[in-house]
């Protein structure tokens, strides 16, 4: 039985990466979303860490801990969570208009993450009883879809806080709080909150003195 839900697991995985092409079986829709749901949770996170995430004097650096998301999820942050220290270090502008910055700010990533999210929670919730009731089935057999599970749960908790902490390093508490209840929607909350909160630009008290004094 061991190895046989082993076996299951693999082959699951094989087929989610596409080691294993077409063979005639088709894949559980609400486990395909579930999927790629994760693989954009690292790319939401790096726009909400970067660099309003970041720990006090750059000690434990960040970006480490959000390319070991994109392949162990909530796993891989959980760590630098545990070592992070707020506030925020001073930010130069240029930095900000420098890559991956000036990629992770913009309205229009934030558009597309909004969008794919928008797309794979459709995909999901418009799947029939019986779609479901076979993830299920799987859920209760599977190891591996188990610990899938668990980490949509455990990012989907995380991310109003992150979503909060980078409102207020914004200064933008006042305005946008009412975005905090709906960053608890699984990625599609969080990326909402990305499109409509303000560039980093606007506010001084987080950009390093240099740049104060050049404006």
């Amino acid at each position: 039985m061991l190895q046989e839900e082993k076996s299951t697991d693999v082959y699951f995985l094989k087929k989610l990466v596409n080691i294993i092409g077409d063979d005639g079986f088709q894949m559980n829709e609400v486990l395909v979303a579930l999927w790629y749901i994760l693989g954009l949770y690292p790319f939401v996170y790096s726009m909400l860490l970067l660099p309003t995430g970041r720990c006090e004097n750059r000690s434990v650096p960040v970006w480490p801990f959000l390319i070991l998301s994109g392949f162990a999820g909530a796993y891989g942050l959980i760590l630098y969570f545990i070592f992070w220290r707020p506030p925020p270090p001073p930010i130069e502008a240029t930095e900000l208009r420098r890559w991956p910055l000036n990629f992770l700010e913009s309205k229009i990533t934030a558009a597309i993450a909004l969008a794919a999210g928008l797309g794979l929670m459709a995909y999901a919730g418009l799947s029939d009883g019986a779609v479901w009731r076979e993830f299920y089935r799987y859920f209760r057999a599977s190891k591996f879809i188990h610990l899938t599970c668990i980490d949509f749960a455990l990012l989907s908790t995380f991310a109003p806080f992150w979503v909060y902490n980078d409102m207020t390093a914004r200064r933008w508490d006042n305005k946008g709080l009412w975005l905090l209840p709906l960053s608890l929607i699984p990625l599609v909350g969080p990326a909402l909150y990305l499109i409509l909160r303000p560039s980093l630009l606007a506010v001084p008290a987080l950009l390093s003195s240099s740049t104060s004094e050049e404006k």
